[in-house]
């Protein structure tokens, strides 16, 4: 399945002008994901909720991106891929403005829950779109380029939309995000080349690449074992404050800080995957195991917390960027709804890294309890990672006695 860009657009240079859109798309999304868990108490103080309710948010968000990723990209297939992200980032808005109006917590969630519909699918179908754009050999570069901006936003976005949330308050964040969208908007409509879908795309084409094992067990493995990450990440508001003892103001730094990991991960971490998909993938899920276990007993140690929540952000990238490698090596002729699909398992792990997470925190078993979820989470993808490649190894085995018969 293949698209072809308009040729002339590409030689002006617009390539690059189209991939920074997309880029500020992956921004806007990237800063409405991850704010809300910096600002989980001003939400729950408006609403006269629990910091565990109000994570309910985080969770109706990722239940949207599960939701919206695959039934996107696979309804679809066949539109035009310029006028399919220019309503996704539309809809982006519309979500988000909606969250910043929202006047209780049920159209809070609702909203939340909209917001999250076209995450998967700009992601998965900017990267495809990014690869029509450059030679064949920079393939890599350009997807690298379109998940920049889901770093930079944990750099600078999230640590800004938060900071401001705390102090002119949460809805501004939302507010702030909607400007972006619409910026994003336009910036497509001018840079982005007409670019058809694949002569052979649709829903059926799309759906083939879920015969593969190895496609479910690439999902699976995200599902779970990015969980772990999230379990604790999505509460790092309460834990900066109430288990290190900083004030709220450093809160903000925190998540600089894991958006400082997640960017030098997505520099420096593609060597490791270069040299071995599969050992980043077990690489990963052993150091994140690892790394929340030194996060649960130090905690309450700044300088130690603050240097766990930068590797936590680094390996978490590096993770992220095998499993979207190792999916795509398994469906190749299904870009589309695996990149999306790969999304949506991400954000699976998030809705349910936050959602067990906040059972721990409300069984009173406080706010380091997260981590210790995040463990189990850690190693349960790992043994799911682990099954993929004993299954993997059996087929190649069997297949040569099926040759010979």
């Amino acid at each position: 399945m293949t698209t072809t860009a308009e040729p002339s657009t590409t030689r002006r240079g617009g390539a690059t002008a189209a991939m920074g859109a997309m880029a500020l798309g992956g921004f806007a999304i990237g800063t409405t994901e991850f704010a809300t868990m910096g600002l989980l108490p001003q939400v729950a103080e408006t609403f006269d909720i629990s910091i565990p309710t109000a994570g309910h948010a985080i969770s109706l968000y990722a239940l949207g991106v599960v939701v919206g990723a695959p039934l996107i990209a696979g309804l679809a297939a066949k539109l035009p891929r310029k006028g399919l992200l220019i309503a996704l980032t539309i809809a982006l808005a519309v979500g988000n403005g909606l969250s910043a109006l929202a006047p209780n917590t049920t159209l809070l969630m609702v909203s939340r829950f909209v917001a999250g519909l076209p995450h998967g699918a700009f992601f998965g179908i900017a990267a495809v779109v990014a690869t029509t754009l450059v030679p064949p050999e920079r393939r890599g570069t350009a997807v690298a380029r379109i998940m920049v901006g889901l770093t930079v936003a944990n750099l600078v976005g999230v640590p800004v939309a938060t900071a401001a949330g705390q102090q002119i308050g949460w809805r501004v964040a939302y507010w702030a995000v909607t400007a972006i969208a619409l910026v994003t908007t336009l910036s497509l409509a001018r840079w982005l080349p007409r670019i058809p879908a694949a002569r052979d795309a649709g829903v059926a084409a799309e759906l083939r690449a879920f015969r593969r094992p190895q496609v479910w067990f690439a999902l699976v493995t995200g599902m779970i074992g990015f969980g772990g990450m999230f379990a604790v990440y999505s509460y790092i508001s309460p834990i900066t404050t109430e288990v290190t003892g900083l004030p709220g103001s450093a809160v903000p730094w925190a998540l600089a800080t894991f958006g400082l990991g997640m960017t030098l991960g997505a520099m420096t971490g593609g060597r490791f995957i270069d040299r071995s998909v599969m050992g980043s993938v077990f690489g990963g899920l052993i150091v994140t195991a690892a790394v929340l276990v030194a996060f649960a007993l130090t905690a309450t140690v700044p300088v130690l917390a603050f240097t766990l929540v930068f590797l936590l952000g680094y390996v978490t990238q590096v993770l992220a960027a095998a499993l979207q490698v190792r999916l795509m090596d398994a469906s190749p002729d299904a870009p589309s709804l695996a990149s999306s699909s790969n999304h949506a398992a991400l954000n699976l792990a998030n809705g349910a890294g936050a959602w067990l997470g906040g059972l721990a925190i409300a069984a009173g078993w406080g706010f380091t309890s997260t981590a210790w979820v995040g463990v189990a989470l850690s190693l349960a993808g790992l043994a799911v990672a682990a099954l993929s490649v004993v299954v993997e190894r059996r087929s190649a085995a069997r297949a040569p006695e099926y040759a010979a018969s």
